[in-house]
């Protein structure tokens, strides 16, 4: 089924010449309503207008009076390009992820002359149309009981090499806001979640840790189910048998939360439904595998260099935060939304 695609009907007629009886030789008839039906999808091709802008100019008898009527609005005063183009380049770039010079070349081969820099100076443009509402995210993320945070390094080039910076990202189920920083510090942390409180979702750095401590804004953490399963994948290579039971147990977790519909795609009472399925399920089905879990793990023994034993660590040093999201339906069980 293609729901989203516009329908459009083509009928093929018979060519006059076969329009034959091969039994009589005599005449065929149209067989009114009746046809031979089948799909078939087809791509439109895309296609670039070169569009001729007349403003009708007005006057007064008395000479005193001119008016022109207003034109197409624009990014750039002026411009050549329309907003629709603007988008286009947008859409591409971000969404597709086609660098500026390969475009160059598809359109090109379109018949529309340009360069890189013309389609960056839209590109720009746009943004400034639309940074009000990158500014407001933070507020509209900051909303929600529980939000997810990371963040991951960012190199920029400057003279002599490149620099390492950070890109903090915070989201909830219908947004994601990013900060470009400097630093990856406690510092950059409490910009990044600016007077957030409320549960954030993060792994085990320790700057989540010290600003749930120490932070001006009350946060609580609850960590990353993703993140402990991760280091038990690490070392199943060395440590197979070990290894499997903690990683059919977390698997386990991960069939219960398949059982639940995502509460963010519905409204509503639906939502309020799927949350109290949610809970229903977590606390009689992933409670008890979460406790055979922390059984397991505390009866387990080696080197504690070994990344096994490394990895058991992990899961009881941080099990506070892994398992709270038993007790609110609210919180996921990992942080996969900014991962991701």
């Amino acid at each position: 089924p293609q729901p989203e695609l516009p329908v459009v009907e083509e009928t093929y007629e018979l060519p006059a010449e076969e329009q034959i009886c091969e039994l009589c030789h005599g005449a065929l008839e149209e067989w009114d309503g009746q046809f031979e039906e089948s799909e078939e999808i087809t791509v439109v091709e895309r296609k670039f207008n070169l569009r001729k802008i007349k403003r009708k100019k007005y006057r007064c008898q008395c000479g005193g009076c001119i008016k022109t009527a207003p034109g197409p609005l624009k990014l750039i005063p002026g411009g050549r390009y329309s907003v629709a183009f603007a988008v286009e380049v947008a859409i591409q770039k971000y969404l597709d992820h086609l660098p500026l010079e390969r475009q160059v070349r598809i359109m090109k081969r379109e018949g529309l002359r340009t360069d890189s820099q013309t389609l960056w100076d839209q590109i720009w443009a746009l943004s400034r149309l639309v940074a009000p509402i990158y500014e407001q995210l933070p507020e509209h993320i900051y909303s929600f009981e529980a939000i997810h945070a990371d963040e991951t390094r960012w190199f920029l080039l400057e003279k002599g090499g490149r620099k390492t910076w950070q890109i903090w990202c915070i989201a909830s189920p219908d947004a994601v806001h990013y900060s470009l920083l400097p630093e990856r510090s406690a510092r950059a942390g409490a910009a990044a979640l600016g007077d957030y409180e409320g549960t954030v979702v993060c792994d085990g750095y320790q700057v989540y840790e010290k600003l749930a401590r120490d932070g001006p804004y009350q946060i609580d953490l609850a960590f990353c189910m993703a993140h402990a399963r991760r280091k038990f994948v690490d070392c199943a290579p060395d440590y197979p048998d070990e290894c499997k039971t903690a990683l059919d147990l977390i698997g386990a977790l991960y069939e219960v939360e398949r059982q639940v519909p995502n509460p963010w795609s519905v409204e509503g009472e639906e939502r309020e439904a799927a949350f109290a399925l949610r809970a229903k399920l977590r606390d009689e089905k992933s409670r008890p595998i979460a406790g055979e879990l922390k059984a397991w793990a505390l009866k387990q023994s080696g080197l504690a260099s070994s990344s096994f034993i490394k990895a058991v660590k992990y899961l009881l040093n941080h099990w506070p935060g892994l398992t709270r999201f038993l007790d609110d339906p609210k919180i996921p069980i990992d942080n996969n939304q900014a991962e991701r």
